[in-house]
């Protein structure tokens, strides 16, 4: 288009410079020359109509680009292990899943496994609730990719009759790491719907 744009220019001023008799410049002044220079101008203003359209479509782009993006951020679940009883002790340590899931915004929580993978990289929070009778040990940790981040323990004791407590984390976390509760050997909690429970947020991507 610019090409053919700077032809046309060429080509209306090649026509001004020809030596011609001044009646025939004045004949063609009236009749051809002025239409050159309104297609010149209606030209100039189709590329610049044309640019602020482009402009409006790339802002479009972004906009639609950093809508995906924030949905894509929104990471958050809450799931507790559902059941009514004991879960444990076990001989060996045990992934704890917890299968009634409460929220999962994101999918990023398996209720099947117990493992939460982290979708993007970022910070994230962790907490973790539960409840047990106070006749056997607690040993609960927060696991990231098989370390121990924090834990949560209670021992045996005869003249208690129930146990209570939790803890939390920030974790940076790269996309793929992998977040679970993991019971110790020889250890219980108390399953239930709403008083152990295992959740986490995104805070912020980076």
């Amino acid at each position: 288009m610019n090409f053919t744009f700077w032809l046309l220019v060429w080509f209306c001023g090649l026509t001004l410079a020809e030596d011609v008799p001044e009646t025939e410049v004045t004949t063609e002044t009236g009749s051809c020359f002025p239409d050159m220079c309104k297609f010149l101008k209606e030209f100039g203003a189709m590329k610049e109509k044309q640019k602020g359209m482009e402009t409006r479509l790339k802002e479009t782009e972004n906009q639609v680009l950093e809508l995906k993006k924030k949905e894509t951020f929104k990471i958050a679940f809450s799931a507790a292990t559902g059941g009514g009883g004991p879960i444990g002790p076990f001989s060996t340590a045990t992934t704890i899943i917890y299968r009634t899931v409460i929220t999962n915004v994101g999918n990023a929580y398996n209720q099947h496994t117990g493992i939460f993978a982290a979708p993007v990289a970022g910070v994230y929070y962790f907490t973790f609730f539960y409840h047990a009778g106070g006749g056997q040990i607690v040993s609960l940790a927060l696991v990231k990719n098989n370390e121990v981040i924090v834990t949560a323990y209670d021992h045996k004791t005869s003249h208690d009759g129930a146990d209570n407590g939790g803890n939390a984390a920030f974790l940076q976390l790269q996309q793929g790491d992998q977040v679970y509760m993991r019971l110790s050997a020889n250890t219980h909690v108390w399953g239930d719907s709403q008083i152990t429970t295992f959740s986490g947020v995104l805070l912020y991507p980076f």
